[in-house]
């Protein structure tokens, strides 16, 4: 064993140290390896950075801007909303929906690719559900990783094991020769992610650190109007046809505030009643808050219909309008009047929808209250309007609602958005393009297109994430160019040599699976593929069971975040520690290995 080898796994060995102990950030735990590598000369200097110019590292960097411009446009939050329709808010009944559809898109695409396009998605139906991150995006991910042992381009150790199964002499693996193993762990391991998962999974905060607002709901109790939320359809022979919310007199008369119109099932937010010249038309729904009691006067003095509100509709609602919290300054020319003497709507194109005063809310009638120094209003209204208040100098803006985070500021260049992606996917399955070119230029055109900015895009790469996978390439470099991995290798196949096939393919799993966790899995099935061949056909046995298990224990990759990209990109977003997937990922790892061993033999005889 050369000094280079035993500085090698020396370095290995205090990676995965410090890792596990989280004293130190990963990312810089990363630099501090090829810093190290650059120092020791086992690889030359270029080689030691050469990660930030591997494609995969160029690739995630893209998929990040696509992901940005799915947020921006609102594709991501239409996908979640839809999903959330589909599979529900439970965590449960979502992870049920979520893993197959995940699973299916990796079997014929870039799993980092399909963990990209849903991270978004993930953290849009994470804000609306109620569930952190956490509980879904690890999931998620292995939930990709075992998507691609489900065809032979599911991922490239699948195509590798193939090619070297043809290369000498022997037929290679069909299209769907993986699809009955890999769909056997796909069953079993989402029961496994569903029912014993979510016991290990990190709970996460109620709210997130990064963004510590209250939601929607939150305001509504504040206020005391949580049940205030009415839609009213103006029938036939209704006085309010032709006049605006002013003329009627919905706020002077009845108390109701009027903050949106939804006509012909759009809803048209430059048509908003805030807005003085806006004129009632017959069948437009009048989106209200008020009691009970002035809805009912309302609704019998004004021939106008209560309609019901269902909870999709208000998440729907909740894209185009919202609320915010602000209080009076000392100087404000509102003191002292009433709303309709300050001509709020007028003004700032919003309606007040509740007040409080002394910390308790002010339930009826403060439309006719004259405002005060220390008032705190709630405000509602389109979000392009909201998003203005710090303009404002009548107003300090106390608190906006988490959901303004999540709101698209360029809906419509979502059919664009969509098309891009729809086009780079299209390009990647059939392999008219290679993945890092259909992703690149779907991320030029996402920008050309302003789908995205270019200062949203350099605030979407991930720094962290890319710096890892980068700083870890060189290692897998270094072990492989010293010697390291070739002298396990070699060590493993010749103590077994004369074991019975199971144990040898046993002894393969274990071995392409835990280096998988350290290093490429591609790489480590280009080494490990010709010695289980060699081995094999030294036995006088079928090689084909041995490099299906080759094969598939590449793609177990889930015991760190390191192991696979897919696992770095849900690093951050998730908030998870190098142990969490340690504690999730290795029982994932024996059911795999259980299967494997129980059903290559009986498919692949040896």
């Amino acid at each position: 064993m050369t000094a280079e080898i035993l500085f090698v796994f020396g370095l290995l060995a205090v990676t995965i140290i410090l890792f596990i102990s989280d004293k130190i950030r990963m990312d810089i735990v990363a630099l501090m390896v090829v810093v190290s590598l650059a120092l020791s000369g086992v690889i030359t200097p270029a080689e030691t950075v050469s990660g930030f110019g591997q494609s995969i590292v160029v690739m995630i960097a893209g998929l990040f801007i696509v992901g940005e411009a799915l947020f921006r446009t609102g594709v991501a939050a239409a996908v979640g909303n839809w999903m959330l329709r589909v599979g529900g808010t439970g965590e449960t009944r979502l992870l049920m929906f979520l893993i197959p559809v995940v699973a299916g898109l990796s079997a014929f695409m870039s799993s980092t690719g399909a963990v990209a396009l849903f991270i978004p998605i993930i953290l849009s139906m994470s804000r609306k559900s109620g569930l952190h991150p956490s509980r879904l995006l690890m999931p998620l991910a292995f939930a990709s990783l075992i998507g691609g042992m489900l065809t032979l381009i599911g991922t490239p150790p699948n195509i590798v094991v193939s090619e070297q199964m043809q290369r000498a002499g022997f037929g290679p693996f069909a299209f769907f020769d993986f699809t009955l193993i890999g769909g056997a762990i796909l069953v079993v391991g989402t029961l496994y992610l569903i029912f014993v998962a979510r016991h290990l999974l990190p709970k996460g905060e109620a709210r997130d650190p990064d963004n510590p607002h209250p939601h929607l709901r939150d305001f509504a109790e504040r206020y005391g109007n949580a049940d205030r939320l009415h839609k009213l359809e103006i029938s036939l022979g209704s006085g309010l046809i032709g006049k605006t919310v002013a003329e009627a007199g919905l706020r002077t008369h009845y108390e109701v505030t009027v903050f949106g119109i939804q006509r012909k099932g759009r809803l048209i937010s430059s048509l908003m009643p805030v807005l003085a010249e806006t004129r009632m038309q017959l069948g437009d729904v009048l989106l209200a808050y008020g009691e009970n009691d002035d809805i009912e006067r309302l609704r019998s003095e004004q021939r106008v219909r209560k309609l019901g509100f269902p909870e999709q509709e208000i998440s729907d609602l909740e894209q185009e309008f919202g609320v915010a919290e602000v209080m009076l300054r000392r100087n404000s020319g509102l003191i002292g009047q009433t709303l309709k003497e300050g001509r709020f709507r007028e003004r700032f194109n919003l309606s007040v929808i509740g007040v409080r005063r002394n910390n308790e809310p002010l339930q009826t009638e403060f439309n006719g209250t004259p405002l005060a120094f220390g008032d705190t209003l709630l405000l509602a209204g389109g979000w392009r309007y909201l998003e203005e208040l710090d303009k404002k100098r009548d107003f300090v803006v106390l608190e906006t609602p988490a959901e303004m985070s999540d709101i698209p500021s360029r809906r419509e260049r979502a059919p664009v958005a969509l098309a891009i992606m729809a086009l780079m996917l299209v390009a990647m399955v059939s392999g008219v393009l290679s993945s890092l070119s259909a992703i690149l230029l779907a991320a030029l055109a996402m920008i050309l297109t302003r789908c995205v900015t270019m200062e949203e895009s350099y605030r979407s790469l991930n720094g962290p994430s890319l710096i890892l996978i980068a700083g870890m390439l060189p290692l897998a470099l270094a072990m492989k160019k010293s010697g390291a991995l070739e002298l396990i290798v070699d060590g493993l196949i010749g103590g077994l040599g004369d074991s019975g096939p199971l144990l040898l393919c046993a002894s393969l799993f274990v071995f392409t699976s835990v280096f998988s966790q350290f290093i490429s899995n591609t790489a480590t099935t280009v080494l490990v593929a010709p010695i289980a061949l060699a081995a094999a056909q030294g036995l006088g046995l079928n090689p084909q069971p041995f490099m299906m298990t080759v094969a598939l224990a590449a793609s177990t990759a889930f015991s760190t975040p390191i192991a696979s990209p897919v696992n770095t990109l849900v690093l951050a977003p998730g908030n998870y520690r190098f142990i969490d997937f340690v504690k999730v990922g290795l029982p994932l790892q024996l059911l795999a290995m259980v299967i494997t061993l129980t059903l290559v033999p009986w498919v692949f005889p040896f």
